[in-house]
């Protein structure tokens, strides 16, 4: 058995403090009041304890692509973000040609396995959240035209071990269909980068739609005649929303009313691509410019390309503008997203019996430690690269 001591630990419904959080053999076994003598220790002096961060909606980060990374990559990607309190995630594919999604499929399915080791030191990687290609031309965004193509649940079907979660529009021609039989194969249903009336957008959550794509981005927006997918999404009580919370893809002003509409169902993520933490200025990125500017990512016409952020960060600007507590906010970054993808029963929170996936955190939430299923202590903790822009502490540069 192993604690952790000093540190006020975050659980699902609040903070304890003055007390040990034990773990053994890679999972969570519960709080105690106090530690055997001669017990192996770790001192978290007076910092927070919190469950690592789960990413359901990431296409990037440090120069990697989910959308042509190999396993190798996809590995490599994992080992970076633990440093930022990524614990598990979901690499997400754009819209592409299927033979190339078979190809990125076939390389999430490797990563995987390997990211179930034991001798693994870095964010699990729980399968792959394909971001199209059944979507609406109209609400494209930064996805391809030329890719998208009518759902086809025999493409599909040989990669439901895979795909966790996929993102429809519900609109199109034969997305109900679609819905209903990929929800019976197991994937979750998303709606996003649609055009969707609000009777269209509840027309998929009948059929089989939990989750809604980057709220409020690439969908149908919300007036007070018609409500469209965005309205749809935040008064569905069955509909898990995701949020960009970088303060550039929603207005900060919005965090707050999210948190009140949707409580348990809002689900923190990045939705990070390529060139997400590399320098400001323009970054080839599969082919196309996109240009870093602190947090924002652009194509030269200005279109939004993705975000920089991390998972660390979102919880820092969600706190900072809604002024909720710590725990909560933490919930949307751990267990909400956990849940979201029916992946909760081993990720997501501090409860007895989940993997041991651990942070230690300043009073500020930036990370110091992380611990992904540990086994050991000799091998299991990233310490935070330091801080050389910090004039540029929420921005998207950091030393490696």
């Amino acid at each position: 058995m192993k604690y952790i001591v000093n540190g006020t630990v975050l659980l699902p419904g609040g903070e304890v403090s003055g007390k040990a959080l034990a773990f053994d053999v890679g999972k969570i076994v519960g709080i105690e009041d106090a530690v055997p003598a001669g017990a192996q220790t770790v001192d978290a002096a007076g910092s927070y304890v919190a469950p690592g961060l789960v990413d359901v909606h990431c296409h990037g980060f440090m120069g990697w692509d989910a959308s042509n990374a190999s396993a190798e990559e996809l590995l490599a990607m994992s080992r970076q973000m633990a440093r930022w309190g990524t614990t598990a995630w979901l690499p997400t594919t754009m819209t592409l040609d299927w033979p190339v999604l078979e190809r990125c499929f076939d390389a999430i399915r490797r990563a995987m396995a390997d990211s179930l080791a034991p001798e693994w030191r870095g964010a699990q990687v729980l399968g792959c959240h394909a971001e199209g290609p059944f979507i609406s031309v109209k609400k494209k965004g930064a996805q391809s035209e030329a890719s998208i193509q009518r759902p086809d649940i025999e493409k599909l079907r040989p990669w439901t071990d895979v795909v966790k979660l996929m993102t429809v529009a519900p609109e199109v021609d034969g997305a109900l269909a679609f819905i209903r039989a990929a929800e019976k194969l197991g994937v979750v249903l998303s709606m996003g980068h649609t055009a969707a009336t609000a009777h269209e957008a509840l027309a998929g959550v009948e059929a089989g739609v939990t989750h809604a794509t980057h709220t409020f981005n690439g969908m149908s927006g919300m007036t007070h005649r018609e409500p469209g997918a965005a309205g749809a999404a935040l008064s569905n009580g069955r509909v898990y929303c995701e949020l960009i919370a970088d303060t550039f893809h929603v207005d900060p002003m919005l965090f707050a009313l999210m948190a009140k509409l949707k409580g348990d169902k809002l689900v923190l993520i990045t939705d990070s691509i390529q060139v997400a933490h590399l320098p400001d200025g323009p970054h080839d990125q599969s082919g196309q410019t996109v240009i870093v500017d602190g947090i924002r990512c652009r194509f030269p016409d200005g279109t939004i390309a993705g975000s920089s952020l991390t998972m660390d960060l979102a919880v820092r600007n969600f706190r900072k503008h809604t002024r909720l507590p710590l725990y909560e906010v933490v919930n949307m970054a751990s267990l909400y997203p956990a849940r979201s993808v029916g992946m909760d029963a081993k990720k997501g929170s501090l409860e007895p019996g989940k993997d041991a996936d651990i942070l230690i955190t300043d009073r500020d939430f930036h990370v110091q430690r992380t611990f992904v299923r540990v086994t050991s202590f000799r091998m299991t903790a990233w310490r935070k690269p330091c801080r050389c822009h910090p004039e540029r502490s929420e921005g998207s540069v950091r030393c490696i």
